[in-house]
């Protein structure tokens, strides 16, 4: 097993702790994992294979920011953009970090408070 097939298989086992709560759906090209019956754009975690490394989009963290206040420099540094993490090798502290930063993000996915404000924002024009 390669390095890069290592790092597939390392975040590919976060997302599967989900599979058997959430929905498989795709959306430009990225595997995602969101509410039954939800809308394309609101999922909970995706993951992606690219090239040069693999992603894995937590977009819980994007609508509650709060979720990064506490991490560490070292998976900050992964961070592209506002919601995903990348992986070219398996650094197996940081992905224990980001398995804890998963799990708080499905608390926030799954509350009341958070799908309300998908509502409120899913129908702003």
């Amino acid at each position: 097993m390669s390095e890069f097939d290592a790092v597939e298989a390392r975040l590919g086992a976060i997302v599967d702790r989900y599979r058997d709560r959430l929905e498989s759906k795709a959306l430009y090209g990225v595997e995602t994992l969101g509410r039954p019956g939800g809308r394309a754009h609101d999922y909970f975690i995706g993951l992606r294979t690219g090239k040069r490394y693999v992603s894995l989009y937590v977009l819980p963290v994007y609508g509650r920011p709060s979720l990064l206040d506490e991490i560490s420099p070292a998976l900050r540094r992964r961070m592209q953009g506002k919601a995903c993490f990348n992986f070219a090798a398996v650094d197996e502290p940081v992905m224990t970090e980001l398995e804890a930063l998963v799990d708080r993000s499905y608390e926030v996915y799954t509350s009341d408070e958070y799908r309300r404000l998908v509502a409120v924002t899913s129908r702003r024009p």
